[in-house]
């Protein structure tokens, strides 16, 4: 855990960059150069996908936020805080937490549109975004973890990969609050109804390094998981746009794929079920999953029925 990298100081104000903002822009940065590089393949503009990048990174944050915020609700809507503390920490994305799914859900109807608008093969662009969608996700997990945000499942600490997240993390609140740890008094404060954590800021002396001895209990770094498999799908995505499959069957790939393993890692990780033991993330998986299936079908038919019309067309 690395929430804050560095300080830059200008104009003498000190500005905070922080590890999850950094990754958003590494990804969003990494996988614009994705689909210029595609695009140039296929004889497309690469400014129109620059443009449309910006557009995925701005309605993507937006929604992949407030499908977090709805995902965890009870965090955002706590009766010893105000509505307008709740309302902050909703909206604030420093603190972490945003949800593939939501931003995927909201950016993907709005490239639509850009699509319809500039004139860009609907099926080629679809395919062209896929693999980039997989490498901004696995940049994004990385500065999930970075953040503490989004961690896996308890885990035995002599297992393979399990990491303990710092004092105050948000592992180490949460597991504190369902009593599973129990910080020194000395670090709490109590109003005589509200128990909150001290804030290191305000620690010194023998305090401060009780607080730098405390950690959570171990659980499985499942955002680092998260980032090998998004990137792994990429490869391959990229590797089988390189084939010449039918348009549009790229995309639906990634589609199956990031459901699948999306729904097998959500099994790592700590979130409330909605629907039995399933998770919404879960939810979500398997239905884009079967989005993709779908699509995987429609968009073959399409294309081998454009390859049936040449064909005629040619003889003629």
């Amino acid at each position: 855990m690395w929430q804050e990298i560095f300080r830059l100081h200008l104009f003498g104000r000190e500005f905070p960059i922080y590890g999850y903002g950094l990754m958003m822009v590494v990804g969003f940065l990494a996988a614009v150069q994705l689909a210029k590089f595609l695009a140039r393949r296929k004889g497309l503009d690469p400014e129109l996908f620059v443009n449309a990048g910006l557009l995925a990174l701005v309605m993507g944050v937006v929604g992949a936020r407030l499908s977090h915020v709805l995902e965890n609700l009870p965090d955002y809507t706590r009766a010893d805080l105000s509505v307008g503390q709740n309302f902050w920490n909703a909206i604030n994305i420093s603190s972490g937490g945003l949800t593939y799914y939501g931003g995927f859900l909201l950016a993907f109807p709005v490239l639509l549109l850009y699509a319809k608008v500039k004139k860009v093969p609907l099926r080629l662009g679809m395919d062209i975004i896929a693999p980039c969608l997989m490498v901004g996700l696995g940049f994004g997990r990385i500065g999930c973890f970075l953040n503490g945000c989004c961690y896996g499942a308890e885990s035995n600490v002599a297992a393979v990969g399990s990491v303990e997240f710092p004092y105050r993390s948000i592992a180490y609140e949460d597991q504190w609050r369902k009593g599973k740890i129990q910080p020194p008094s000395e670090l709490i404060h109590t109003d005589g109804r509200n128990a909150e954590l001290i804030p290191k800021q305000q620690l010194s002396g023998p305090d401060l390094i009780l607080a730098n001895e405390q950690h959570s209990l171990a659980v499985l770094p499942s955002q680092l998981y998260s980032t090998i498999t998004a990137w792994l799908i990429a490869a391959m995505l990229v590797a089988y746009f390189t084939l010449g499959p039918a348009p549009g069957r790229v995309f639906a790939l990634m589609m199956m794929t990031e459901g699948l393993t999306r729904f097998l890692l959500e099994m790592l990780r700590v979130e409330p079920p909605v629907l039995g033991p399933l998770s919404l993330s879960m939810i979500l998986g398997l239905l884009l999953m079967a989005g993709g299936v779908v699509l995987w079908w429609v968009f073959g038919r399409m294309g081998k029925e454009v390859g049936t019309f040449n064909a005629v067309a040619m003889a003629r």
